[in-house]
């Protein structure tokens, strides 16, 4: 399989928020990228993570409004990441033990290079996955 940074390199550019942008700020930045989750960063500092879940959660169940509500309140500042080092195995695993859907990867320095998805982690699998089969394929029919 292709090395994280690989996919990464795929990807469109990192989408992030600050701590003290509202929920409707990054409820934006969610919808005009069309995407799940996005880093929150406080300067280049990662310090948590916005998603739809959270949002769901942790506003609209406990009857707070997006615009009045900071993301800090809300984003998910235990944050699991992995390194450009680390496989789609081993980022599928982690997912599955904690029940998350976003990964931030970090580089040396702690900086965030981007995030993956489960969406994308399953795109790579099966796209190796293809591969594979059609390498099978060709070499049993000569």
């Amino acid at each position: 399989m292709r090395p994280l940074k690989q996919i990464l390199d795929g990807k469109r550019p990192l989408v992030s928020v600050g701590p003290d942008d509202s929920v409707f700020t990054a409820l934006s930045q969610l919808a005009d990228h069309d995407i799940g989750a996005l880093v929150v960063l406080d300067g280049n500092k990662l310090v948590g993570i916005f998603s739809e879940r959270d949002y769901a959660r942790k506003v609209i169940l406990k009857g707070k409004t997006s615009k009045d509500t900071p993301v800090r309140e809300i984003m998910s500042d235990q944050v699991s990441c992995v390194t450009p080092a680390q496989t789609v195995e081993e980022c599928m695993a982690l997912m599955t033990d904690k029940h998350i859907r976003h990964l931030p990867v970090l580089g040396p320095n702690q900086e965030v290079l981007g995030i993956l998805s489960i969406g994308d982690l399953v795109k790579e699998t099966i796209s190796e996955q293809t591969f594979t089969i059609e390498q099978l394929v060709y070499y049993i029919r000569n």
